[in-house]
């Protein structure tokens, strides 16, 4: 028994450093020579990013009925999230549209795909995929809508992200091969996406802003909560295996993305206050994040 648990923290250990170690990495460069991560990060996510999506979605191997009940799943956290924490805006006294997009939509990229793949390995990159486009495709349009109701949602079919989704799907739906060159390529880029979504949450990490520390430690503490409760609670109403059942569990434990912060500067919606939110719940995640691992591994 003593074997098997030392066994267990040992693989949270090897899921856990990695990333730890390369937002470190980020974190400490970016302390060191100040570094603007804008383009970079544009081009990870007009890029590197969607071919990483093209590249597991047009893969033989994917099949997307596999992991609807999981999109499901993740759809209802979402949305979920956010109905159940509309309450605690009046209790804390925060705006619901500066309290819930933080609340609802998880760092599924920059965390929730390495940390899919360290811990269960590369077989679970496919759900994690389509658990990052389910809450994505969720903020460029109801995220958006919450901060401006005036938002065209048809704006979203622009995005490469969901170009190279649509694409991914009508390759792998018609049975085609991508030329082994052609693949070996868009792996290469695809490949990159991952490191420099941690690099890039290493370098925004250098601008924690501690001044509304007391929202952003409800918010650490709420955004995990509320999402582990709505997925326990629909685990028994959705046709998961144990393995998509761990994905959804971990998934809904997730810290608020990036994004979230990006957005409100945009929107002009307390953008300080959003980034404490934000960066004190992927601090909380240090410890939310090996917990979770060691009931769902």
């Amino acid at each position: 028994m003593e074997s098997t648990t030392l066994d267990l923290l040992e693989r949270i250990f090897l899921t856990v450093f990695p990333l730890v170690a390369i937002v470190s990495v980020g974190y400490v460069y970016a302390k060191k020579r100040p570094t603007d991560m804008s383009v970079a990060n544009a081009i990870n996510i007009d890029i590197f990013v969607p071919a990483l999506i093209f590249s597991v979605l047009s893969a033989k191997s994917f099949d997307l009925l596999k992991y609807q009940e999981l999109a499901i799943g993740a759809a209802i956290i979402v949305l979920g999230s956010g109905l159940l924490l509309f309450p605690a805006c009046k209790i804390l006294k925060v705006s619901p549209k500066t309290f819930l997009p933080p609340m609802m939509f998880s760092n599924s990229g920059n965390l929730g795909l390495p940390l899919a793949v360290l811990a269960f390995g590369e077989a679970a990159l496919p759900a994690a995929v389509v658990l990052f486009l389910v809450e994505n495709l969720l903020h460029f349009t109801v995220g958006l809508y919450i901060l401006d109701p005036k938002t065209n949602p048809i704006h979203i079919l622009r995005m490469p992200m969901i170009i190279a989704t649509i694409a991914g799907l009508v390759w792998s739906g018609f049975d085609w091969t991508v030329p082994t060159a052609v693949a070996t390529f868009i792996d290469m880029l695809g490949q990159i996406s991952i490191p420099l979504m941690l690099f890039a949450l290493g370098v925004r990490m250098t601008s924690v802003d501690f001044s509304n520390w007391k929202i952003g430690l409800w918010g650490t503490i709420l955004c995990p909560l509320s999402g582990l409760v709505i997925a326990l609670a629909l685990s028994p109403f959705l046709n998961l295996d144990a393995e998509q059942l761990a994905y959804l569990i971990l998934f809904s434990t997730l810290p608020p993305a990036v994004l979230n912060y990006m957005v409100s500067e945009r929107y002009q919606q307390e953008p300080h206050t959003v980034a404490s939110i934000v960066l004190l719940g992927n601090m909380g995640s240090l410890l939310v994040i090996p917990v979770t691992l060691f009931f769902v591994l």
